[in-house]
């Protein structure tokens, strides 16, 4: 099982989108756009967003089929990074492996992660690539319909 990353494409936006498509992975998520069934909004915004100078979006390839992304964004003058994994690949330590590899190549620091404060397995792929928790929050988050608490990361090396 090889896992490696490339540069987005348009192309690759059908995977992502259904991705999180996923009930399961978009409550996970939590903090995801109003309607996560818009095709056309999402891949519209993906799209623009692939050209945007701020946000590196790579691809992960699992032995050359693209299965998710991380995603390092500009949000309220912080780099944030987010990634997302075909939900039939969670708990294999692909995305895990996945942040180290994109962390190799994108070098902004600080870096910050945001995790709603039940999704474990998200805050264990951010604390096993060496981010630190440094605080807490509560938003709005679409796919719970409320407001909750995530945890925030940040990683300074």
């Amino acid at each position: 099982m090889k896992i490696s990353l490339r540069n987005s494409t348009v192309a690759d936006l059908e995977v992502f989108f259904h991705n999180q498509t996923d009930e399961e992975a978009n409550f996970m998520a939590a903090f995801t756009s109003e309607d996560p069934n818009n095709k056309n909004a999402y891949i519209k915004k993906w799209t623009r967003l692939l050209t945007v100078d701020s946000v590196h979006m790579q691809s992960i390839l699992l032995d050359h089929v693209v299965v998710g992304c991380v995603v390092k964004f500009v949000m309220g003058g912080d780099s944030d990074i987010t990634y997302a994994l075909n939900k039939a690949l969670w708990g294999k330590g692909i995305t895990s492996k996945a942040v180290k590899l994109f962390l190799e190549i994108e070098r902004t620091r600080p870096l910050y992660g945001r995790v709603a404060n039940d999704n474990y397995g998200s805050q264990h792929i951010l604390e096993k690539t060496g981010f630190k928790k440094i605080g807490k929050n509560t938003d709005f988050a679409n796919a719970r319909g409320k407001e909750i608490e995530e945890y925030i990361y940040r990683l300074d090396d």
